[in-house]
């Protein structure tokens, strides 16, 4: 009965809505019981983020009872429906069970929702994103929690980790099938690069702008990239919104355009300086650079560095770094080899706690799924894995299907 939806889009928002909650919402879901096609239907919103909502309607259609409406059908392929008011004969009680991005985050992955959200999923609507589920985790790495798609496909999402790296508490990140790209520390860090990224803009409108409402006016001066006196956008980034490994990497790469070997390796190597931690990204991007200067025995070290974070965090596919590391099969047999019941049981008997080792296979699980996206094959035997290791709310969130 539960009606999750896989795309949603925003409505104006009524005056009589507090700025701190999240904009008015149209939600496209699946239709539960039998639609009664005599009755008429009308667009309706969701405000506030409550879990489940109940919405009181009047419904009617030659005597229609409350059992002929209780379904939510589509109007256009575009909105949920609710009988009419002008059509009004009997008082029914229509359910939605709709779930909104804050409760998700705090009732489903038990954790705080950022203050910034509702401004976020306003802004990336702004730009043309259609936004999504929190629930629509099917064939995702099962960490994320989906905001919006764009157009070519790719989803922003938050990382849902389940024990947070200092100032990473839950970053922004693009999905990918082997794992994910990390976009900002942080939904503030992405509201800020964001507009100043408009701002840059020739063609720029005021619609990020409004969209940001009090939480842009916070973060960013508008005219302030033009009146800084830095030319550079990605230095203006870099110096006054924060570190972005994509701004990083291009840093590098056009020190090698022109030439400059020297800058381009001092840059990666203090791309890898822990600014990003949790990451193995900024190790596989440097030991790609360093293969290309001619740095091989420096790039097997960083590729291998690299591997010693979780391989869904590396932002290339696992084998593309694994060449660079020159690891054969034998590091994948040997994980294959420690999830299975013989090697738990050994790790037991050498001393290791019961958690841990139920921490450890969650690891290395995720580890081999993000090989070829084999998600939904291991999701299930990852949340009993940290169920046994006490994290239930984390366990919870993983195991959650829409």
């Amino acid at each position: 009965m539960s009606a999750v939806f896989r795309s949603l889009r925003l409505l104006p928002t009524p005056s009589s809505f507090s700025s701190s909650l999240i904009l008015p919402v149209s939600y496209r879901t699946r239709a539960f019981g039998k639609p009664n096609r005599s009755l008429r239907w009308s667009e309706t919103t969701l405000g506030k983020s409550d879990l489940f909502v109940s919405k009181r309607a009047r419904c009617s259609g030659g005597g229609a009872r409350s059992a002929d409406v209780r379904c939510v059908a589509p109007k256009d392929g575009r909105v949920v429906g609710v009988p009419d008011a002008r059509y009004t004969g009997i008082e029914c009680l229509l359910m939605m069970f709709l779930r909104d991005h804050f409760s998700f985050i705090e009732d489903v992955a038990a954790a705080r929702a950022p203050e910034s959200l509702n401004h976020l999923l306003n802004m990336l609507q702004a730009r043309g994103e259609a936004l999504i589920s929190p629930a629509a985790k099917e064939g995702l790495i099962p960490l994320v929690i989906p905001l919006s798609e764009n157009p070519s496909g790719k989803l922003t999402s938050l990382l849902r980790w389940p024990t947070s790296p200092p100032g990473m508490e839950m970053p922004v990140v693009e999905v990918h099938k082997h794992g994910v790209w990390l976009l900002a520390k942080s939904v503030d860090q992405y509201i800020h690069r964001m507009l100043v990224e408009e701002d840059a803009n020739v063609e720029n409108t005021s619609k990020l702008w409004d969209a940001s409402a009090e939480a842009g006016q916070k973060l960013y001066k508008k005219a302030d990239l033009s009146e800084s006196g830095i030319a550079d956008l990605d230095i203006y980034l870099l110096k006054k919104v924060g570190l972005f490994p994509d701004v990083i990497e291009r840093k590098i790469s056009r020190h090698l355009e022109t030439g400059d070997q020297v800058s381009a390796m001092i840059t990666g190597e203090f791309y890898t300086k822990q600014h990003f931690p949790g990451f193995g990204r900024p190790f596989a991007f440097n030991a790609q650079i360093l293969l290309k200067v001619g740095r091989n025995l420096e790039a097997k070290d960083a590729a291998r560095g690299a591997l010693k974070s979780p391989w869904w965090t590396l932002g290339f596919k696992y084998q593309d770094v694994a060449d660079i590391a020159e690891w054969e099969d034998e590091q994948i047999e040997y994980i294959k080899e420690k999830i299975t019941e013989e090697g738990r049981m050994e790790d037991l008997k050498k001393g290791k706690a019961p958690e841990q080792a139920a921490l450890d296979e969650a690891a290395f699980l995720m580890d081999l799924a993000s090989i070829d996206g084999s998600w939904n094959e291991v999701v299930d035997r990852i949340a009993e894995c940290y169920m046994e290791a006490g994290l239930h709310d984390i366990a919870k969130f993983i195991a959650f299907r829409e």
